[in-house]
């Protein structure tokens, strides 16, 4: 790849989307209400070989996603995201004729028209939606394990903890930085006092 298609992509993925964004804003602010939909893509939740950076662009918008849905919020600007599967001229050839018959583009358009609705309260989601299926997206956190700061740990501390890092068992799905933190601030208020 050169670093001229890297940058096509993040021009017209994410710079595109933020400057339609960052343009009608300022209106949404002042009408106390908006709804925002980007399209993410599979290629960003899960990797798509030979797509690096198209996955980036489209991952990367799903943060722009979560942030603006904080930001937005106070406002009623309620902010989603999309990862359509749908049978275009990207996937045509690539997905058997039968299959690409099913994933018609517009069974895309009614979670759209239902995320672009006031009946819809969500906000900073993501959703995979195709074929005549929806699935709403989220992240999983193991619970981890702690390690004492103020004494240190080793790379070997890792790896014998290794196992208990990875189980998700216990998993969390924080919603936000402060969820996502509560692990960490108490493992430091433990060696804090």
């Amino acid at each position: 790849m050169e670093d001229a298609d890297w940058d096509l992509v993040y021009h017209v993925h994410v710079e595109g989307a933020y400057k339609v964004t960052h343009a009608a804003w300022p209106y949404l602010r002042a009408q106390n209400y908006g709804r925002v939909i980007f399209t993410s893509s599979t290629s960003g939740i899960y990797g798509n070989f030979g797509q690096s950076n198209y996955a980036t662009a489209k991952l990367g918008l799903y943060g722009l996603t979560r942030t603006l849905a904080l930001e937005g919020r106070k406002h009623r600007i309620f902010v989603n995201a999309i990862a359509p599967t749908g049978g275009t001229r990207m996937t045509e050839g690539l997905i058997p004729a039968n299959v690409f018959e099913l994933l018609k583009p517009e069974l895309i358009s009614p979670l759209v028209v239902y995320l672009g609705s006031e009946q819809c309260q969500d906000s900073g989601d993501l959703f995979e939606v195709g074929g005549g299926w929806i699935g709403k997206v989220r992240w999983e956190r193991s619970q981890g394990a702690c390690f004492d700061p103020q004494a240190g740990f080793s790379p070997e501390d890792v790896a014998a903890q290794w196992q208990t890092i990875g189980d998700f068992d216990q998993a969390a799905h924080p919603a936000d930085n402060i969820e996502a933190l509560k692990e960490m601030m108490a493992n430091l208020q433990k060696y804090a006092n």
